[in-house]
């Protein structure tokens, strides 16, 4: 199973199965847990198979400083500091067991991207099913050895990185203790343009690296995700809100709950779409066959009369002989008088 498909709990997720479906909270809860909850809730009604949630705290993640190198510039969170915006941003660790619990209760899975090593500890200890690594922290190949060391399966965004730095994330999770990978294509931009998304990368990505690719999503509205899973994304990570019009750091990205049950419909729709190779008619086409075309004739010929081009054509529909026939028809006899309309047949031909 290593390589093409991932374990999740009791489900495979790569080419070929259910797409799975991940529900981002991030910073939607606006730090109210009954908001939090609600979340969860809506997300497995609109037809989400996981909630994730991100695990880190802004001193895990930086310092607190106002120096130009912690100013946050050409984003939609201009003007604060990296340390604020985190503090904005963050779940409490203390909320996650009763987030866990609640999906639990639900049948969703519940994960969480681990920022440093004392976040995979914490997940550890709520019986992660599987870990997440960001985009940004990619680099840090020590974070991502240390969650491959759990032995879970392990996803990892790849937006802003270089194939190179790809395959050193992988190798690095693969000899740090996890065969159990996949990658999610993802452009780090808040919001993501369509022209910068590059959809094309994540079949390239599973050939690559023959391993499960998916999308991890920042772009407005439904049309990525969709497109990603009709060029083989077996995962899609999409932000998830109750309400844009609540203000937070990441609400202006998010899906609403209609959007979202929207974008899920969409995808199970392309799945069966997709399909598998196959020519020849399907099973609702077996009753179009009649209204190919075929030979007719379409008038009036009597026994011994020339077969010419006036008197027999190609029409819909399709009980006579195929078309490509026509040139052997034609300065042939008729076999016997026949009337228009009745579909050519080799019996009514002679030499």
């Amino acid at each position: 199973m290593a390589g093409t498909e991932i374990q999740i709990g009791d489900r495979l997720v790569g080419k070929g199965r259910p797409v799975y479906i991940i529900a981002e909270m991030s910073a939607n809860h606006g730090h109210d847990f009954q908001e939090a909850e609600r979340i969860v809730r809506a997300a497995k009604e609109c037809g989400a198979d996981a909630l994730k949630v991100q695990t880190y705290t802004p001193d895990t993640l930086t310092i607190q400083s106002d120096k130009e190198h912690f100013l946050v510039k050409g984003t939609p969170w201009d003007g604060t500091t990296l340390y604020d915006l985190y503090g904005q941003a963050y779940t409490p660790w203390e909320w996650q067991p009763k987030i866990k619990k609640l999906c639990d209760d639900l049948g969703l899975d519940f994960f969480s991207t681990a920022f440093d090593s004392t976040a995979v500890d914490f997940l550890e200890d709520m019986g992660a099913i599987l870990h997440k690594t960001a985009s940004f922290e990619i680099v840090d190949i020590g974070l991502i050895q240390k969650m491959a060391a759990t032995g879970k399966p392990l996803i990892i965004s790849t937006g802003m990185s270089s194939l190179g730095e790809i395959e050193e994330a992988v190798n690095a999770a693969r000899t740090g203790g996890t065969d159990q990978i996949a990658l999610l294509k993802c452009t780090s931009a808040y919001p993501a343009p369509p022209e910068n998304m590059n959809l094309a990368a994540i079949p390239a990505m599973a050939r690559v690296f023959n391993l499960p690719a998916g999308l991890s999503d920042h772009t407005l509205g439904i049309a990525a995700p969709v497109a990603a899973v009709s060029l083989g994304a077996c995962i899609i990570e999409k932000h998830f809100t109750l309400s844009r019009a609540v203000p937070g750091p990441d609400s202006s990205f998010s899906l609403e709950p209609a959007e979202f049950k929207a974008m899920v419909e969409s995808v199970r729709v392309v799945e069966k779409m997709i399909g598998r190779v196959c020519f020849g008619p399907t099973d609702k086409e077996q009753n179009s066959l009649v209204f190919r075309r075929s030979l007719f004739v379409v008038e009036d010929v009597k026994a011994g009369e020339v077969f010419t081009e006036k008197n027999i054509r190609s029409i819909r529909p399709g009980y006579g002989l195929p078309p490509k026939h026509l040139p052997e028809i034609l300065g042939k006899k008729a076999a016997r008088d026949i009337s228009r309309g009745e579909p050519m047949q080799w019996e009514l031909a002679t030499a």
